[in-house]
Parts: structure tokens; C-alpha cells; sequence
């Protein structure tokens, strides 16, 4: 067997929040960079983890993981629409893997992904469709979340199952780092808003526009120092970025989903899904970091972070 990892911050506001043309291409030449590392590792299939921002999964029925035997990209934000190549058999194989190992998994046929899951291929490659691409939902922005070691756990789960397959195996998971986006709290929500939050799965193309621009607005106010979003924080993500660089992301089960709210932000807790990746990684035994890049950029409301990282080639433990 053979694995690896690859990591990447998402946001809504990349390319169209407010940046230096320098930002934008260094943010360009590190997403081309990754993508050409990605191509010379050539993975069998990819595993990816990504949250959502409901616009897939909602309050009526909250997961706190979904595999997805099949998914399809919803196309928000100018992304592309239509289904991500799934394999089927393999998703229904790891679904089953995690049940017998005490994971009562969700499974979706039809799982709708946003940008949370699309952005970083669009990124590398201009497509979501050039590798095959198993989904796991790991819900980042809908309290109450799975704790950091739950989440590191069905990581190490998943990295086992990926080892019986003997394939070149691509763990990927995308979000955070520091990042607070203006997502509203349903416990302290108005009644309209509380309800889009249970269910808004047919939002008019009206509301969806409006939706977009109230975070085009945050991120030109974040910008200047202002609005609704919290300062992004530069020394939570050099900590989170040193936890995975060391190879001790155990630590990370200390972490608070609630604390880790108040010190980076309402969509720090996306990095769940980086902690699953690296809990997958670490079936293949010790690991080396190969690519990381890193830069603060308020005007996306966003600690931008990659990292890509290969396995040794050694059985599972």
C-alpha cells in the first residue's frame, strides 16, 4: 500500500474577496504546486473529509459523519455542478468497515456537496472529475459537533480499511484554518433564519444571491478591520499547522470544539476534517511533510494553510 495526504483551506471569498494581485498568485502558484505534487503521487483513488455550510446537510437531520456512495456538487459559488465520480463499491465496503468497527456512520446515495468538498480540485486541476473520489462528510459548523479525538479516530478507522485494499490511497480534507465567517447560530437565531438552517435545501436563485453577497460584504469589511467576522488568528493556526507537522496529532484530542470557536473562529472547527485525514495517514506509520504554505488573508476571512504529507510504505498497524 501506499498513502498520502493532502491538505487545504476553502473559502467562498477566494479570488473574489479583497487581496493584492500577489496574494491571489501566491495562493494560484501553491494550489498549482499541489496539484502537481498530487499528480506525481498519481493515487488509485482519493478519500477526502470536508464539512458543509448548509447547503447540503441541515438541522431536520444532522450527521456527524455521512460517507457518500454517491455525490453531487451543488455549484455554489461558481462551482461546478454535476456528480463527483464516486466509487460506489468502495464507499459501500467502507461503510460497512466502519459499522463493524462501532461507527454508525451515515450513508448518502446522493450526498450534495458545496465548496467545502469541490474548491481545492477546482483549484489544482479546473475539476472535481479527474481522480475518483470517495466523500466522508465530517460536520464542522452545526453544533453539536464530534469531539476531536472521535473524529481522529474514524480517520484511523478509515486508514485501516484503505491499508486491506493494497491501492495508492489519497486522504484529502479541506476547511479552516482560523476562518469566522458570518454563519448564524440556530440557538440564537430568528425564526427565519432558524428555519433555512433546519431545511433550505430549495433556495430560491434570489435568495442564494443575496446569501453570497452579505459575505462578499463581510469579507470587504474584514478587510478594514471591521464587521461581524472575528480577527483571523495567525498563532492558533501556526500551532495547529506545528500539531500536524510534528506527527503527534493526538494532541489535537484536547482540543474544544467550543473553544476552538472562541479562539479562531465559527469555521475553525472545519479543521476537524484535517485531523480525520492525518488519523488515516497514520496507518501507514510514521510520515513526512513535503508541501506547506500558509498566509493570513482577512479580506477572505481566512487563515489560508496546504500541506501535503506521504506515508511510509508499511503495513498497517
Amino acid at each position: 500500500m501506499s498513502f498520502a495526504v493532502v491538505c487545504a483551506s476553502h473559502t467562498p471569498l477566494m479570488y473574489r474577496g479583497p487581496a493584492t494581485t500577489e496574494t491571489e498568485q501566491r495562493v494560484k502558484d501553491a494550489f498549482s504546486d499541489l496539484g502537481a505534487w498530487l499528480r506525481d503521487y498519481n493515487p488509485d483513488y482519493i478519500i477526502q473529509f470536508a464539512p458543509d455550510h448548509f447547503n447540503g446537510f441541515f438541522y431536520d437531520l444532522m450527521p456527524a459523519f455521512c460517507v457518500g456512495a454517491g455525490a453531487e456538487s451543488l455549484g455554489d459559488w461558481g462551482g461546478g455542478l454535476g456528480p463527483l465520480p464516486v466509487p460506489e463499491d468502495t464507499a459501500l465496503e467502507l461503510t460497512d468497515y466502519l459499522r463493524a468497527a462501532d461507527f454508525d456512520v451515515a450513508l448518502s446515495y446522493r450526498m450534495p456537496v458545496d465548496h467545502g468538498f469541490v474548491q481545492m480540485w477546482e483549484a489544482m486541476f479546473g475539476n472535481f472529475r479527474s481522480i475518483p473520489l470517495l466523500p466522508i462528510f465530517v460536520n464542522g459548523a452545526a453544533p453539536p459537533l464530534p469531539t476531536y479525538r472521535r473524529t481522529r479516530m474514524l480517520g484511523e478507522a478509515v486508514g485501516r480499511f484503505a491499508a486491506k485494499s493494497g491501492k495508492r490511497v489519497l486522504f484529502a480534507a479541506s476547511g479552516g484554518l482560523s476562518h469566522d465567517p458570518p454563519l448564524p447560530d440556530i440557538r440564537t437565531a430568528t425564526p427565519e433564519v432558524r428555519e433555512r438552517l433546519i431545511n433550505n435545501r430549495h433556495q430560491s436563485p434570489e435568495a442564494q444571491k443575496a446569501r453570497e453577497e452579505k459575505v462578499l460584504e463581510a469579507g470587504v469589511l474584514a478587510e478594514a478591520g471591521k464587521g461581524p467576522c472575528a480577527p483571523l488568528n495567525p498563532e492558533w493556526d501556526a500551532e495547529f499547522m506545528r500539531i500536524l507537522r510534528s506527527g503527534d496529532f493526538v494532541s489535537a484530542d484536547k482540543l474544544d470544539t467550543d473553544e476552538v470557536r472562541k479562539a479562531a473562529g465559527r469555521g475553525a472547527n472545519e479543521v476537524l476534517s484535517w485531523i480525520a485525514a492525518f488519523g488515516a495517514l497514520s496507518a501507514a506509520g510514521e510520515y513526512k511533510v513535503e508541501r506547506e504554505f500558509y498566509e493570513a488573508i482577512p479580506g477572505w476571512i481566512a487563515g489560508m494553510a496546504m500541506i501535503a504529507a506521504r506515508g511510509s510504505e508499511t503495513a498497517a498497524r
